[in-house]
């Protein structure tokens, strides 16, 4: 008897993480709040897609004067960003210079018209 008690009471207080412990089948509600919500989802990873896919920033190409210069970073990568004397400074030390970062600036000068 005592034995008995004790397989009942274990079976039903270990019950797992088995949202649907019975096999039941969700309700039309239930059903369509799931649809819905994923086609919500969806309609939000599409608009952040085309969006992402047709604006490149506020710092676009470099043109018109402007540099953007995309370096390694230690957080992956840096962003330089000037225009006007700025630019033209950033450029001049670029052309002397030797490094990978220099390199890169003299690319975007080019670019730039500078």
């Amino acid at each position: 008897m005592r034995d008995e008690k004790r397989a009942a009471g274990k079976s039903a207080a270990v019950r797992g993480r088995d949202p649907n412990p019975h096999g039941e089948s969700l309700s039309g509600r239930q059903k369509r709040f799931l649809a819905v919500a994923g086609a919500l989802l969806l309609v939000v990873i599409a608009g952040v897609s085309v969006w992402a896919a047709r604006d490149p920033g506020s710092y676009g190409r470099s043109g018109n004067g402007c540099v953007n210069v995309t370096m390694p970073s230690t957080t992956g990568g840096g962003l330089m960003h000037a225009c006007g004397a700025d630019a033209q400074a950033m450029c001049r030390r670029a052309r002397n210079g030797h490094d990978t970062l220099a390199r890169l600036t003299r690319q975007q000068c080019r670019l730039a018209g500078l």
